[in-house]
């Protein structure tokens, strides 16, 4: 472990000779947005209205691709652990099914990214908002194993305010999350310091129903060959989507009127599980798995307006958000983001794809190139073989193994 610390913090030096800034310059809000992604890409979905009009311009101009999730129809939690560590989970043996349940809250002291601003700016950097229950996947536990000065839910000691639904539906709405953030914006008082923001919103959280008033895309669905159950699922889950399209570009118009720098990393974490006549084709196992991603600097930030190389972005794993992000934001990198940002470059995305709706279980390993095309393990690169084999070194390390890492300073930014 000595000798790979010592390596990757020759690549971080390399690196970091290129790039000016540093993580902790901007406040970053990672946004796991529930059940995000768009239905037109599914086989045989097909709508005359775009449901996600301002997302798909904010993609076409930033830094932005398609997410290999490892499940259909739920798994949200691991995603989420994946963004938050920058660990996959499928380096783990399969009978580790939920690392939030099974690893997470047995462990001293788990490393996530959100530390980074922490060590900058003190124990207060970085906070979380969830509205829902606290207890759910443990998140209460796991978040203070994280070292987050507070999680807000609708259950927490100090409960959200912002809890507004639209029209019939049960969960909050993604308006009133967004709001909740924006306070604790408004709540730093320092304009020096930044933050670390961690959103998991609920509008579009199973199961979809009439919960909207005028829904346009009843009208606007123009599938064929689907049941009439499925196509009432769709339309209902599309015109949530497209409220939260509305709402999210709304909230990046509010980010742009702030007078500090922040960077939005934004993701769907998985598909919803109500695809029932392309889930039967085993060809359509891959796009049934892959979400919709961007990283988004508001107009202050000196990355505002920057698109990384769509070559290299265009297909990842939620592992890779942070080393994409520091690229993003020409940030220097820790030895730990340097092996991620190499081994993004090798291997794109990567995940334990998990078959059945529900997205929680045991699944293969499935590795994606720049195209999105499936790649057999056998067929990698040298060097893609090399450093997922130093990738498995330091999870090990970090999760069950004996954390030498944590005295080599390999997750520390210079």
């Amino acid at each position: 472990m000595q000798s790979l610390a010592k390596k990757y913090a020759q690549e971080a030096q390399a690196i970091n000779q290129t790039r000016s800034g540093d993580l902790t310059d901007n406040t970053v809000i990672m946004i796991l947005s529930e059940t995000f992604s768009d239905p037109t890409r599914v086989p045989g979905v097909s709508f005359s209205l775009d449901p996600i009009p301002n997302i798909r311009n904010i993609k076409n101009t930033t830094t932005s691709g398609l997410m290999l999730s490892p499940g259909y129809g739920g798994g949200t939690a691991n995603i989420e652990y994946q963004a938050l560590t920058g660990l996959n989970l499928a380096n783990f043996n399969d009978s580790l099914i939920v690392p939030y349940q099974q690893l997470v809250p047995n462990q001293n002291n788990p490393y996530s990214f959100n530390q980074i601003w922490m060590e900058k700016y003190g124990k207060n950097a970085s906070t979380a908002v969830h509205p829902f229950q606290q207890s759910m996947y443990l998140r209460n536990i796991n978040y203070r194993k994280f070292g987050f000065s507070y999680l807000y839910t609708l259950d927490s000691k100090i409960p959200l305010e912002h809890t507004g639904c639209i029209d019939r539906s049960p969960y909050v709405s993604d308006s009133e999350a967004y709001q909740s953030i924006l306070d604790l914006l408004d709540k730093q008082q320092d304009s020096k310091s930044s933050q670390f923001l961690q959103l998991i919103t609920m509008q579009n959280h199973m199961p979809y129903a009439d919960y909207y008033d005028n829904n346009e895309f009843s009208d606007a669905n123009i599938s064929e060959d689907l049941s009439d159950g499925e196509r009432w699922n769709i339309n209902a889950y599309t015109k949530g989507i497209n409220w939260t399209d509305q709402e999210t570009a709304d909230f990046l118009n509010q980010l742009d009127q702030i007078d500090k720098p922040i960077t939005v990393i934004f993701y769907g974490d998985h598909l919803p599980g109500i695809y029932d006549t392309a889930d039967m084709d085993k060809n359509n196992k891959t796009v049934l798995h892959e979400t919709d991603y961007f990283i988004w600097s508001n107009s202050v930030s000196p990355s505002h307006d920057t698109k990384v190389n769509p070559i290299t972005t265009a297909y990842t794993s939620s592992n890779y958000f942070m080393p994409l992000a520091a690229e993003h934001m020409n940030a220097k990198v820790s030895p730990y983001l340097a092996m991620l940002t190499e081994l993004q470059q090798e291997v794109p995305a990567m995940s334990r794809v998990i078959g059945t709706n529900g997205g929680i279980g045991q699944g293969k390993a499935t590795y994606l190139d720049h195209a999105g095309n499936n790649i057999k393990a056998t067929a990698l690169s040298a060097k893609a073989k090399r450093l997922l084999k130093d990738y498995k070194l330091v999870q090990y390390d970090q999760t069950v193994g004996k954390n030498y890492l944590e005295d080599l300073d390999f997750t520390q930014v210079p």
